[in-house]
């Protein structure tokens, strides 16, 4: 099992979940390598950095930027590239830690 299918788990039965994400494209918000916390939330809103599925792929770490009533939320990293709709969210990011200090926290 790979860390997506792990979180993804992790989130659908006990609503948290823990996972490292990598790569520079939510710079200077997420740094990476940075552990992210989770959680289930019955409502996304624009702003969140979430945990979703686009296009059939898995996205650890990405803001929602726009929502449709039919299309779902529109994914997109930090510098204005985006994925694309999903209505797939597994969860969003509500605390960011790297090197033992708190990067990032949203209640």
């Amino acid at each position: 099992m790979n860390k997506y299918e792990r979180l993804k788990n992790e989130l659908e039965t006990t609503g948290t979940g823990k996972m490292k994400a990598f790569g520079t494209s939510m710079l200077p918000i997420l740094k990476s390598g940075t552990l992210l916390t989770f959680i289930k939330a019955p409502e996304y809103a624009i702003g969140d950095i979430v945990f979703c599925k686009v296009k059939g792929r898995y996205i650890d770490a990405h803001k929602v930027i726009k929502k449709d009533t039919n299309k779902g939320c529109l994914i997109a990293n930090n510098h204005g590239y985006e994925n694309g709709w999903t209505k797939v969210i597994y969860g969003k990011v509500i605390a960011g830690e790297f090197e033992n200090r708190m990067i990032y926290k949203k209640d």
